[in-house]
C-alpha cells in the first residue's frame, strides 16, 4: 500500500497517509461502509446525486463536530440534488448516538471501522492514529471526483467557501 509524508500534520506533527492521493477528474474509488444500523453502504448508491463527500477523524472531537455540524446547517440551502457524506473510523452506534445528540439529521454518517477501506481507497487513512484525515470531496453525478481537498492540519476545518464554490460549478450555477 503506498504511503505519502510531508501532506499532513496534527499540532504541527508529520503524519503519513496510507492509500494513492485520489485526483480530479478520475471516477471515485468504490468501497464499503456501514450505515449507523450496521447495513453495508457504497458510495454507487447515490449515482445521480452530486455527492459531498468528508472524512473526518472522530465526530467526537470539536472540529469534527463543527464541521459536520456546518454541513448539516448548509445542506438545506444545496438543494435535493446534493447528498452530504460524512465518513469517520467511529462505530455506527458513537455516529448514531453523535447525530441524535447533535440534531444532526441532513447529512448521512458512515463507519470505515471495518477495514478502513475508504480511508485506504481515498488515500486518507492516517498511519499513525488508524483515523482518517480531514478532507472535502466533491463526486458529480457520475461518481467522477470534481473537487478535492485535504486540509494540511488535521485540527483546521476544511476552506468552506472553498467547498461551496467548487459545489456550485458541478451544479452549474
Amino acid at each position: 500500500m503506498t504511503e505519502r509524508t510531508g501532506i499532513i500534520t496534527i499540532h504541527g506533527n508529520p503524519l503519513t497517509l496510507v492509500g494513492a492521493e485520489v485526483r480530479v477528474g478520475q471516477p471515485a474509488p468504490e468501497c464499503e461502509l456501514l450505515d449507523n444500523d450496521l447495513n453495508p453502504v457504497k458510495l454507487a448508491n447515490w449515482r445521480g446525486k452530486v455527492l459531498i463527500l468528508t472524512s473526518v477523524p472522530s465526530l467526537d472531537t470539536p472540529v469534527c463536530d463543527i464541521e459536520t455540524r456546518r454541513f448539516n446547517d448548509e445542506a438545506a440551502s444545496f438543494g435535493p440534488d446534493v447528498q452530504i457524506v460524512v465518513v469517520s473510523m467511529d462505530l455506527p452506534f458513537a455516529q448514531k448516538r453523535w447525530c441524535g445528540a447533535a440534531g444532526v439529521d441532513k447529512v448521512k454518517t458512515l463507519s470505515d471501522h471495518r477495514e478502513a477501506a475508504f480511508g485506504q481507497a481515498f488515500g486518507v487513512l492516517i498511519k499513525e492514529l488508524r483515523l482518517l484525515a480531514r478532507a472535502v470531496f466533491i463526486l458529480d453525478r457520475q461518481g467522477v471526483i470534481q473537487y478535492v481537498q485535504l486540509v494540511p492540519e488535521v485540527t483546521n476545518e476544511p476552506n468552506y467557501e472553498e467547498v461551496i464554490q467548487a459545489l456550485q460549478q458541478v451544479l452549474g450555477q
